[in-house]
């Protein structure tokens, strides 16, 4: 066995567990105390300060200057205290990743150091823009950019650090994040929703979306990981033969978790606990070493906040174990990849979640009110909703046996298909009796509060209603739950904006309100019951069904995209204030950008291995054959060949993969050259994914079968078996 493969083994085979924190203390009594959160700014603030950031968090309003200061140098109070030394705004760039300058609190004065931090630290920093991603919205030479602090997510202590959560802007103003957008996305669907809801309670102000994130992901031990330079630099394995065993048997779902990752989730746990995010659920996934963690849901923007800092949190913890988290969405060929399954749903500061059945009549018909402009919503924007979520990782895992198909459809079980077609019977007049109107709203009612037998979970669907909320199951995950949520908060406060235009020309025109909701909702349903469906989305039936419905099929993420810069789109960003076009353009062609580049590094990785790596690798076994056939003739003449046949056949196969290798790693090359020249981005990016990724599956065809055939001692890289299975 080759030295670098044989020492990896033999280091991840004799790893000991390296945590071992039995907590004394409840969860309760340590939850939360890295957080400048309520109960922090009581204890630190004075009423009217603490009044302040209250109202600005639940209403949106701005903390005045004089404030700020006060704000500031209780944080810095609270901070110095935690033992921080630094501090941070902590934003969201373009990249997919967080990003953070630190800056210390020390502050010469007359010779003498003095711990300081004011309100105008607090509310913005300057961090260099000129590197990030902008999609064109600023040269590289125009460096200024700023963050800005956003009250609404608190902020936090990691290490000596106080990160500040922040938005991200250019010097003219241009969202350059997924916060910014998300912050408007989420203001103007509360203004939408509260509108909506004054038909029903007059008690409501507010309404927010709410996400519960389930975030799926593999582990590999370090040192087999370090070994796999396609893992390092691509995060998934360019190469690598199917194990023997795999995912067959079904039997690592739910089963008992390995002792080495127990210890990773435990202190991962313990240090998320301390940072207020309130993970709940873990266990084995699918596919061998996947697992899955999931936390309670809460406020979008605060709950997205948390999935970048579990993400990097995950990342530290696991290499204090020596091991590694993959979170690439399709990292082993063959078996289960990750995604990021969205829980979305509205909540009222009453109380109520909108997409919750209620107990009377009155509230069922609110309930029936925000399902069907949901299902509506997803109709007319299927499109945007598959571009949010494409990207080059994604294109792997879409469509297959864990994740939904590329066509987007909404599933809503049986019950609830039986109430819409009521509905649609119904109030097929115009006018309901009050009995009519009382029976189909007690009938929703009648849905059981066991989810099970609300809606069964149909796996096969991108967007499905499991009871009180809608599951985005598409996410990838790698990706940052925002972009999703960004579109469906922005469709979804368009489309409630237009129902209560249409329900109030109804109103005025002489309906009563509930004929008139009754109306508009049937006439949804009608417009959008193509996008409804309750089988099997991984048949061949459905996709040669949804052609006929007209529903999209985008596999790939070049033309998925394309959804970004259509006139309905932006329109519809802009009209609800979420971006501009300019931010629009900006982020398609960032997205584009990224995904050839990331084929582009997978490229080059795949070459470089297969050339510098396998090839050699082959060659060394071929000679070790060579040399015995050649034995062979020596020992029994002119006889050999019978002898010697299927060592002579081996010489022959490996040579024809060697050179199959090397010429498709040739074409590849060029593939990329022609590529690169191209000056539009969509066009850059249509090369790389029909002219160059091809060449990824073809090599690795070949890789994989001398992987079965040369001697196992003599294999460069771990293999399927071991990174699956230690």
């Amino acid at each position: 066995m080759t030295t670098f493969r044989k020492e990896a083994l033999e280091r991840a085979l004799t790893r000991a567990v390296t945590f071992n924190h039995d907590a004394k203390e409840k969860i309760s009594d340590y939850f939360g105390c890295n957080v400048f959160g309520k109960k922090a700014m009581k204890q630190y603030l004075s009423e009217e300060a603490y009044h302040s950031i209250m109202e600005s968090i639940n209403k949106g309003t701005k903390i005045e200057y004089k404030l700020a200061d006060q704000i500031a140098t209780a944080m810095k109070t609270w901070a110095l205290s935690k033992g921080a030394t630094h501090y941070t705004h902590w934003f969201q760039p373009l990249t997919g990743a967080t990003a953070e300058k630190h800056d210390a609190f020390i502050t010469p004065l007359d010779d003498f150091p003095i711990e300081k931090f004011e309100g105008s630290q607090l509310i913005q920093q300057e961090p260099d823009a000129s590197s990030f991603p902008s999609g064109g919205i600023r040269a590289t030479f125009e460096a200024r950019g700023y963050s800005a602090w956003d009250p609404t997510s608190p902020a936090f202590i990691i290490g000596d650090t106080l990160c500040i959560p922040s938005i991200f802007i250019s010097y003219t103003g241009d969202a350059l994040d997924y916060k910014t957008p998300l912050l408007r996305a989420s203001a103007v669907l509360d203004k939408a929703a509260v509108d909506v809801c004054q038909y029903f309670d007059k008690n409501v102000t507010k309404v927010y979306a709410t996400l519960g994130w389930e975030q799926e992901y593999f582990i590999v031990d370090e040192a087999l990981f370090n070994t796999r330079p396609d893992l390092m630099s691509t995060g998934r394995t360019l190469f690598g033969h199917d194990a023997s065993k795999g995912q067959q048997l079904e039997d690592h779902y739910f089963g008992s978790i390995p002792e080495r990752v127990i210890a990773f989730m435990k202190e991962f746990e313990f240090e998320a606990w301390k940072l207020g995010i309130p993970v709940k659920t873990r266990h084995n996934e699918v596919a061998p070493n996947q697992f899955e963690l999931a936390p309670v849901f809460e406020e979008a923007n605060l709950s997205n906040d948390h999935n970048q800092l579990v993400m990097d949190i995950m990342g530290k913890i696991a290499k204090r174990h020596h091991l590694r988290v993959l979170f690439h969405e399709k990292p082993f060929a063959g078996i289960n990849g990750s995604g990021k399954h969205n829980n979305w749903s509205l909540a009222t500061d009453t109380g109520k979640n909108l997409l919750s059945p209620g107990k009377t009549p009155k509230t069922n018909l609110q309930f029936l009110t925000f399902f069907i402009n949901s299902i509506k919503a997803v109709h007319d924007h299927a499109d945007l909703l598959r571009a949010s979520i494409a990207n080059a990782g994604n294109d792997h895992r879409l469509g297959a046996n864990e994740a939904p198909p590329a066509i987007i459809s909404v599933f809503i079980g049986t019950h609830l298909t039986a109430i819409l077609e009521e509905i649609i019977k119904k109030v097929k007049k115009g006018k309901l009796s009050p009995d009519e109107k009382t029976n189909l709203k007690l009938n929703i009612g009648k849905i059981p509060s066991i989810i099970i037998d609300n809606t069964d979970r149909n796996r096969t669907s991108p967007f499905a209603f499991t009871g009180s909320k809608f599951e985005f199951r598409a996410v990838g995950s790698s990706m940052n739950c925002a972009a999703a949520i960004i579109a469906l908060n922005a469709i979804m406060a368009n489309q409630l904006t237009e129902f209560k235009k249409d329900v109030d020309t109804l109103i005025e025109g002489g309906l009563d309100k509930d004929d008139a909701v009754f109306n508009i909702l049937r006439n949804y349903i009608l417009c959008s019951k193509n996008i409804l469906f309750e089988g099997n989305g991984y048949s061949d039936e459905w996709i040669r069904e949804a052609a006929k419905r007209g529903l999209s099929n985008i596999k790939t993420t070049p033309p998925a995209l394309n959804a970004y810069i259509s006139e309905k789109s932006k329109k519809v960003f802009k009209k609800m204030g979420v971006m501009t076009e300019r931010e629009v353009v900006a982020r398609y062609h960032i997205k584009l950008e990224n995904y050839y580049k990331k084929i582009q590094i997978e490229a080059r990785v795949l070459g470089d291995i297969a050339i510098n790596h396998i090839i050699p690798t082959a060659i060394k076994y071929q000679n070790l054959l060579i040399e015995n056939v050649n034995g062979i003739r020596k020992i029994f003449g002119d006889d050999y060949k019978k002898i010697a046949a299927t060592q002579i056949e081996s010489v022959r196969e490996i040579s024809s993969h060697i050179s199959a290798i090397k010429n498709k790693v040739h074409y590849m090359i060029e593939a990329r050259k022609k590529a690169n020249i191209i000056e539009d981005t969509y066009e850059h990016a249509v090369q790389y994914c029909e002219k160059v990724k091809p060449y990824l599956d073809e090599i690795r065809f070949h890789v994989d079968t001398l992987e079965l055939m040369i001697d196992d001692e003599l294999w460069p890289l771990p293999k399927y078996r071991e990174l699956l299975s230690i």
